[in-house]
């Protein structure tokens, strides 16, 4: 297969780099380093901060160039709605303009609605992965745009809530690099890793690691400081411990070293990016049954139960300890790998710039 250039648009709220922000960046520095190992080029188009490592191309968030009656408008909305606005506009233009024969596919991974309503505007295939339930704003944009590009869901779940909207869209499961997300030897204690924000549910984590009688580590970034100020910190000690917010490889060994992965979300995971990378380290999981987590957990390496129920959570707690790591790294492996992901992806690519090629030689 032919080697690709390819530009990759990220969030412009958080950097794409190390301590990762959430799953989204996490993912996205994963597919542009697997991208460019593969001989592809790849052009990262993200927010201050990125990986100096990555090519990047700045998002550049800062304050719209608006006079002072625009800014006393009583249409003016809020401040940080109008920066990334703005930042997108300016990206969008650059990518018509300046990048106008750049790239032969540009992939889309940002949750901003500006990307798939000026598509029309390129002459470069765009792929816009729906990583999010839908929302209103990109939903407007869909609508509204002409020609609004191809779509890929991180999940069936994620494709058949969107297929209102989008249509028919592939499905590529995220995917974690199974080198560096190693097995490990597991442990006595429990894990729970992620934002910490109310709609992760880390309290239940919590609630269900001390009826279970057994410890439990925290890791992550405190997304929501007021929640972690009153549903977390009162109950640290005690055996519950917060680890911080840790980069990749201190995080693969936190989690090797755990004996079981309570994941436990409030709303609908799109995908569930934390049950992927405890397999890839033979960790077993213990799951609410929400979004995309079925298609990934099996009974051979976690267990489901129904959103909310602590008590159930506690009793699969004690049934997944009893997995064996080797069949939690086999799914990993199976079903979760970065390079059966990126192979897809890569695809996917191909089949739109060849699309794009063969419709500009019938037109000349």
């Amino acid at each position: 297969m032919r080697a690709l250039r390819v530009a990759l648009i990220a969030s412009s709220r958080y950097p794409v780099n190390q301590p990762f922000a959430g799953g989204l960046e996490a993912h996205v520095w994963h597919l542009a380093a697997a991208l460019r190992n593969a001989g592809h080029s790849v052009t990262l188009f993200a927010g201050p901060g990125s990986d100096p490592e990555l090519d990047c191309e700045l998002i550049d968030v800062r304050p719209a160039p608006l006079s002072t009656a625009a800014r006393t408008d009583i249409s003016m909305p809020a401040e940080h709605f109008m920066q990334e606005h703005h930042a997108y506009l300016d990206l969008m233009l650059r990518l018509s303009r300046n990048y106008a024969d750049s790239f032969d596919v540009i992939h889309n991974h940002s949750l901003h609605y500006l990307p798939v309503a000026m598509t029309s505007t390129l002459n470069t295939p765009v792929l816009t992965t729906l990583h999010t339930p839908p929302t209103p704003w990109l939903e407007s944009a869909i609508a509204a745009g002409s020609s609004p590009g191809r779509f890929a869901a991180v999940s069936n779940f994620t494709a058949e809530a969107w297929k209102h909207a989008a249509g028919d869209v592939d499905v590529v499961h995220n995917g974690v690099d199974t080198d560096h997300w190693r097995q490990g030897p597991g442990g006595q204690r429990l894990i729970w890793f992620g934002r910490i924000v109310p709609e992760k549910g880390a309290h239940h984590a919590i609630a269900a690691a001390r009826a279970a009688g057994m410890p439990l580590v925290l890791a992550g970034p405190i997304s929501d400081h007021a929640y972690f100020s009153e549903w977390i910190e009162p109950e640290l000690g005690n055996s519950v411990d917060y680890l911080g917010h840790l980069v990749t490889d201190d995080l693969v060994t936190a989690v090797g070293n755990s004996a079981v992965a309570l994941v436990t979300p409030q709303w609908d995971e799109p995908y569930g990016l934390v049950v992927a990378e405890s397999l890839a380290c033979g960790t077993p999981v213990a799951a609410y049954g929400r979004g995309g987590i079925p298609e990934i957990l099996t009974p051979d390496c976690g267990r489901l139960v129904p959103a909310d129920d602590v008590r159930a959570l506690t009793a699969a707690i004690g049934e997944a300890r009893q997995l064996d790591r080797a069949s939690a790294r086999a799914r990993a492996l199976s079903h979760c790998s970065q390079r059966r992901m990126v192979d897809r992806y890569i695809e996917l690519y191909d089949e739109m710039a060849c699309s794009v090629t063969t419709s500009s030689r019938r037109a000349s």
